[in-house]
C-alpha cells in the first residue's frame, strides 16, 4: 500500500509544515484520507504532491483533537461524496490543562452538526470495505492516561479525565499483515498493538503507522516501547508527537521511518 504524507510536524522541502497529521492512503484501488490536520493545509500539499483530494473514496478521522480535524470542513468543500467515518463516541468536547489553564483541543465546534449526512460513527470494531477496518479501544481504565496527561472531557457539564474512546486504529489486512494507523496512539502503542491482535486473532501485525505521544514520556518508558517493537519485529514509520528526543532512542533501537510532509512511500 502507499502512504503519501500531507501534513506533518516536520518538512523535508519547500512544502509547509504544520503541528497536526494528515495523510493519503491508496490500498487495492481505494483512495483514503486519514486525518486532516490542524488547518487546510494538507489541501495545499495535496495539490503540489499531485494528490487530487475528490478522488477520495472514504475519510477516516483517528481521534477528536483539533490537530487532525480542523481540516475537516476544508475537506467537505472539496470533495462532495466521501463519507466520514470516526468513532460513535467523538463529541467536540476534549480539554487539555496546563499549569492553572485549561485549553479546548477538539474538533471545530459545528462541524460534526453541520456536515452530519456526511458523517458515518463507528463500532468499537467496524468493517469500512475489504480489507479496511477501523478498531477502537477495548482497553479498561484508560481514562488513567487522560488522568497522567491532565486531558479532559467535558460530559454533561462535568469534567472527565478522558479516556479516548474517541480513538480508533485504522487497519489494513495486507498480503503481508495487519497495518495500523493511529495518529497520536494515545491509548499507548502496546495496548493498541494488543487490541487489534484480539480483533484479529489469526493475523500478524506487519507495521505500526503515526505518532507514538512519547515527546513528554521518561527514557525509560521509551526504551521499553523500543524493546517490545523489536522483540515483536514490527516495522516502525512515525513522527509527529513521537517527539525528537524519542526518535533518536528509537533510531539508536530500531530501523525506524521518521514522517514528514512529502513522504511517499509503499509500506
Amino acid at each position: 500500500m502507499r502512504m503519501v504524507v500531507l501534513s506533518d510536524n516536520i518538512s523535508k522541502s519547500d512544502l509547509n509544515s504544520e503541528w497536526g497529521l494528515s495523510c493519503f492512503l491508496e490500498f487495492d484501488q481505494h483512495k483514503i484520507l486519514l486525518d486532516t490536520g490542524a488547518s487546510d493545509l494538507f489541501i495545499e500539499n495535496a495539490s503540489k504532491l499531485g494528490v487530487d483530494l475528490n478522488e477520495i473514496e472514504y475519510a477516516i478521522l483517528s481521534h477528536a483533537h483539533f490537530d487532525h480535524g480542523n481540516g475537516m470542513e476544508a475537506f467537505f468543500r472539496v470533495n462532495d461524496h466521501a463519507k466520514f467515518y470516526l468513532q460513535k463516541s467523538c463529541a467536540s468536547n476534549c480539554y487539555i490543562k496546563k499549569q492553572i489553564f485549561t485549553y479546548y483541543c477538539g474538533l471545530p465546534t459545528k462541524v460534526l452538526s453541520k456536515y452530519k449526512d456526511r458523517i458515518v460513527r463507528c463500532d468499537i470494531e467496524e468493517k469500512i470495505t475489504d480489507g479496511i477496518y477501523v478498531v477502537g479501544h477495548k482497553t479498561k481504565d484508560l481514562d488513567l492516561i487522560g488522568k497522567d496527561h491532565d486531558m479532559y472531557k467535558r460530559v454533561k457539564r462535568k469534567w472527565v479525565y478522558d479516556d479516548f474512546d474517541h480513538e480508533q486504529s485504522l487497519i489494513f489486512d495486507t498480503d503481508d499483515g495487519l497495518i495500523i494507523f493511529n495518529s497520536c496512539c494515545h491509548g499507548k502503542v502496546v495496548n493498541i498493538i494488543k487490541e487489534v491482535s484480539d480483533t484479529f486473532k489469526d493475523k500478524k501485525i506487519y507495521a505500526i503507522v503515526g505518532g507514538f505521544h512519547l515527546y513528554d514520556r521518561s527514557e525509560d518508558e521509551i526504551r521499553a516501547l523500543a524493546k517490545y517493537l523489536k522483540d515483536k519485529d514490527i516495522k516502525i514509520y512515525t513522527g509527529h508527537c513521537t517527539g525528537d528526543r524519542a526518535m533518536v532512542i528509537f533510531s539508536e533501537l530500531l530501523n525506524v521511518n521518521e514522517l514528514y510532509v512529502g513522504m511517499d512511500v509503499e509500506i
